[in-house]
């Protein structure tokens, strides 16, 4: 039986090798493994691509994060770090590294509920927190998820009208825009991942801050190499998050197919929202019509308690899907007395239960999307 994953990355290596191995044999030329000619390529150009004035490589998109928070910690407080009393304000249904790099930067994460369209933070229920307990709150984090923007107009008439910052994590969603904006370049940094599963993944992990403020570019600079220009001489309290310049060279060489890939995710994701329409037990993905969507994730809704039976009869036909995220964060034990909750999270609980991605990578078959459809009619014409 074939076997259909969620991502094969020998394939997009074999697509993209010859690009590949010739960026690595530089490397084996030059010797220059730490901060190398290719690091400072890649924020060029990543720079330019968003229209951002800096771009800082960093060693993951969690780094990137932390990174962010803390150079904003120094600018804006004159401190290394946030307090508890400082809050900042993002969605508990997204990854751990979100929640986990506020506490890691000193404040306490604000969790409200999303979106049930986008999945994304609802700004309107961001707001009203804000009207009410907002005296406290130093920024929003809005997560673009699975490729998906949020809501920025609105998040950041709220994040303004507040004098509070706005990061956006941007791990799922290099290329994505809102309206003639590339996201990641809109709030005060845009915090990014190149682990191999992205939309721009490298052979391990890596991130990147962008951002237009030339303070926080530098601090995050100093922050990545041990708190300081000199390494003798450091200034504040650091870390050693280069991105590694071997993982540089491999994201310049896969550079060249973001678009072309992130292309082909929203044909493949239209694909889908013909073939599975009318299926009355799943919710579609909903495009926002000031957003491009560049599905890091084709996220649908199983109602009906039905996720888990629908998961089980796609792996017995070989098909994998996943559930991105089975857990809210405000449930998971390091959150525990460390956040504050917003209303009761119930479209975050609701979504948390019928979430499941299906394969979406760039270079799936086009005969693979088919089967995988059918194969989803096939189950809910056998449940009724």
């Amino acid at each position: 039986m074939k076997q259909i994953s969620m991502l094969d990355l020998r394939r997009e290596y074999e697509y993209m090798k010859d690009d590949i191995e010739v960026a690595i044999r530089k490397c084996l030329d030059h010797q220059q493994w730490i901060m190398g000619p290719e690091v400072k390529e890649l924020e060029g150009k990543i720079a330019e691509y968003l229209g951002v004035k800096y771009c800082i490589g960093v060693a993951s998109g969690t780094d990137a994060l932390v990174i962010s928070l803390r150079a904003l910690a120094i600018k804006l407080k004159g401190e290394e770090y946030f307090s508890k009393e400082d809050e900042i304000v993002t969605t508990p249904f997204t990854f751990t590294a979100t929640g986990d790099a506020i506490l890691r930067a000193g404040a306490t994460p604000v969790f409200v509920d999303i979106d049930p369209r986008t999945f994304n933070l609802d700004a309107i229920a961001a707001e009203e927190y804000l009207r009410r307990y907002g005296k406290k709150v130093a920024g929003i984090i809005p997560v673009h998820l699975y490729g998906q923007a949020c809501a920025l107009d609105k998040i950041m008439e709220t994040a303004n009208s507040h004098h509070l910052f706005v990061i956006e994590d941007v791990a799922q969603a290099l290329g994505g825009m809102w309206k003639d904006k590339k996201l990641g370049s809109i709030g005060a940094a845009g915090c990014f991942s190149f682990f191999p599963s992205k939309n721009l993944g490298g052979f391990g992990d890596g991130g990147m801050i962008a951002t237009n403020d030339e303070e926080i570019a530098s601090l995050s600079r100093m922050l990545r190499v041990h708190g300081g220009k000199d390494k003798y001489n450091v200034e504040h309290v650091g870390y050693k998050s280069r991105l590694d310049t071997l993982q540089a060279a491999i994201l310049l060489a896969k550079y060249k197919y973001l678009d072309e890939f992130n292309t082909r995710r929203r044909e493949i994701a239209k694909v889908y929202n013909n073939e599975l329409k009318g299926i009355e037990e799943i919710v579609l993905p909903e495009e926002q019509p000031s957003a491009c969507h560049v599905y890091h994730q084709y996220t649908i809704r199983v109602k009906n308690g039905k996720r888990e039976k629908l998961k089980q009869f796609l792996q017995e036909k070989g098909i994998s899907s996943m559930v991105y995220y089975p857990l809210p964060l405000n449930k998971m034990k390091v959150f525990q007395g460390r956040c504050r909750i917003h209303g009761d999270l119930s479209e975050t609980e609701k979504a948390a239960e019928e979430v499941l991605s299906l394969p979406v990578e760039p270079l799936l078959a086009h005969e693979d999307v088919a089967a995988i459809a059918q194969a989803i009619k096939d189950f809910f014409k056998k449940d009724k």
